[in-house]
Formats: C-alpha cells, sequence, structure tokens
C-alpha cells in the first residue's frame, strides 16, 4: 500500500502534537503538585474526591456539633457535682443536729446560717449557664430556670444535636430530672395536671414521695430554726435520695461525654482516612512526574529528528 506525504505529514503532526500535549500536562502536574486538575482527567477518581471532600465538610459540622456538646454537658456535670456537693455537706450538718447531745438552740441558728449560704449557692448551680445560654433550663436557656423562692421556671425539654452521621445524642439535662428525685411527679405538679388517669406514669410515680434540692435545704433550715428535731431527723433520708439522685445525674453525664468522645475520635479516624484517599487520587508523585517529563523530552525530540527523515523534500527546496 502506498503511503502518500500527507499521510506523512498528518502522523508526523499527529505524534508532535501528543508529544506536546503530554509534556504540558506533566508541567501544570508538577506546578500544582497534583495529578488530578479537571475532572476529564479521571472522571471516576474526581467523583471519589468531590464524594470524600463533601464527607470532610460534614465531619467537620458534626465536630462543631461535638465541641459545643461537650461544653455544655461538661459544664452541667460540673454543676451537678455542686449541687452534690452541697447536699452532702447538708447531710453533715443535719446528723450532727439530729442528737440532742450535740445540737443546742445557739448551735442551730449558728448552722442555719451555713445552710442558707448552701441554699443560695444551690440557686447559683441551677443558674449556671454558658454564655447566654442557661445549662438546667430544658428548652429554656434564655431564662434562668430557678428562681430566689427555689421554683422552676423551665420545662423537661431535651436538646439533640447530630454528632455523626444519623446519630444524635441529648446534649442537656432538664432541671426537673437533676432537682427532684421524681422528676415526672414534679413537673406534673408544676403543669397541673397527672392526677386524672389511673394508668398515667405520673399517677404510678405519686405513690413515692417527691423531695426538690430547694424546698429541702428550706425545710432543714426552718427546722433548724424552730428546734423541730423530728423534722430535723427526717431530712436524713430525704438528703440521701436527693444525693442518690444527683450521683446518678452524674453518671449519666459521664457516659454521654465519654460517647461523645468516643464518637469524634471515630470521626477524626474517617478524617485521616478519607485524607490519605483524597491524596493518593489527587496528588501527583513527583518523583514519577520528573521521570515521565524526561522520558517525554526524549520522545519529543526523537520524533523532532524522524519527522525530517520521514518528510520528503518539495519542489521549492530543490528551488533554493
Amino acid at each position: 500500500m502506498r503511503i502518500t506525504d500527507n499521510a506523512n505529514y498528518d502522523s508526523v503532526k499527529g505524534a508532535i502534537s501528543r508529544s506536546k500535549e503530554k509534556m504540558g500536562n506533566l508541567q501544570f502536574q508538577s506546578t500544582t503538585l497534583k495529578k488530578l486538575n479537571t475532572p476529564s482527567d479521571n472522571p471516576v477518581g474526581a467523583s471519589k474526591v468531590l464524594e470524600l471532600r463533601t464527607d470532610k465538610m460534614n465531619n467537620d459540622q458534626y465536630q462543631m456539633n461535638s465541641k459545643m456538646a461537650e461544653t455544655f454537658l461538661n459544664n452541667t456535670e460540673s454543676a451537678v457535682a455542686d449541687l452534690a456537693e452541697i447536699i452532702a455537706r447538708a447531710k453533715e450538718i443535719a446528723i450532727a443536729q439530729s442528737s440532742t447531745s450535740t445540737s443546742s438552740e445557739s448551735t442551730r441558728v449558728a448552722v442555719s446560717e451555713e445552710i442558707n449560704q448552701l441554699y443560695k449557692q444551690a440557686i447559683g448551680a441551677a443558674n449556671r449557664k454558658v454564655g447566654e445560654r442557661y445549662l438546667l433550663g430544658g428548652y429554656k436557656t434564655q431564662k434562668a430556670p430557678v428562681d430566689e423562692q427555689g421554683n422552676y421556671h423551665g420545662d423537661d425539654g431535651q436538646m439533640m444535636v447530630e454528632v455523626a452521621k444519623d446519630v444524635f445524642l441529648t446534649m442537656n439535662i432538664p432541671g426537673i430530672e437533676a432537682f427532684n428525685t421524681q422528676p415526672k411527679v414534679a413537673y406534673a405538679k408544676q403543669n397541673g395536671y397527672g392526677n386524672a388517669r389511673n394508668n398515667d406514669p405520673v399517677d404510678q410515680e405519686e405513690i413515692l414521695e417527691n423531695v426538690n434540692i430547694f424546698d429541702e435545704l428550706q425545710n432543714f433550715r426552718i427546722g433548724l430554726l424552730t428546734g423541730n428535731m423530728e423534722a430535723i431527723h427526717s431530712t436524713l433520708e430525704r438528703f440521701d435520695l436527693l444525693h442518690s439522685r444527683l450521683v446518678t445525674t452524674q453518671a449519666k453525664l459521664g457516659s454521654r461525654i465519654q460517647g461523645l468522645s468516643a464518637t469524634s475520635q471515630s470521626i477524626d479516624r474517617q478524617n485521616i482516612t478519607n485524607a490519605s484517599l483524597t491524596s493518593e487520587l489527587e496528588d501527583a508523585d513527583m518523583a514519577q512526574v520528573v521521570s515521565d517529563m524526561g522520558k517525554e523530552e526524549g520522545i519529543y525530540k526523537s520524533s523532532l529528528a524522524s519527522s525530517r527523515r520521514l518528510i520528503q523534500p518539495t519542489l521549492l527546496d530543490f528551488l533554493k
């Protein structure tokens, strides 16, 4: 088969053009340090990289949510721990004042002032906040949940936050749960319902007496001032119930913090894995790029040299 001059021209032109294009791509890779610069370089790889970047953005938001939840939970745990210490101290005073051999009118009046201070400390712990948001008010985070008389003005709302894909965690403990041994009873009385239905869980819990932190501290103080030894004795068991409730609440908060930490570490590991895979798909191997550039430069020069031999002289060359 006869090969025409036009075929030779096209062949040489195509070889030189392809070689120049490859050299241009390699030079661009050496500049950007990436082998995936446009979707056309590797459509499948580009799609995967985009997916991994989307995961990274979502994970960054989850991590921000986790930090916010961790701040809430740590400060809530601190407030509950303070309340537990207050109740423990109140119980120590109650034990000391429950015996006539160690209690007198003057000592009872004196320690009643300490109980008053403990009561104020309890109000302060109950109204603790992070920034402008109160911790123990349920959904009502813009207003102090407990007033000076110890009345609760929050609700039983539990704020959920997404800390991983389809993984939600409660970032708060409503004060109604922390301040009462029977929170459902307390919430029912606060809202004026819960006595009508025999099968209502509230009705079942009303069999047990609800003990409130602030009411009990005030009752204990009144018992000290009036010298009511029976009232002082009765506070011992109720302080035990309150302390047990607060310790249980602390444990619940601690388990949430631990779960939050485990989830955050899992996301960190996922981000590292995704970053490694993204680098493998996107980043150029510079040693390989330099080697390929040298090889392609040799091919380009070889193409130019061989083109002189393939293309036959024309009539104009002879006329020169």
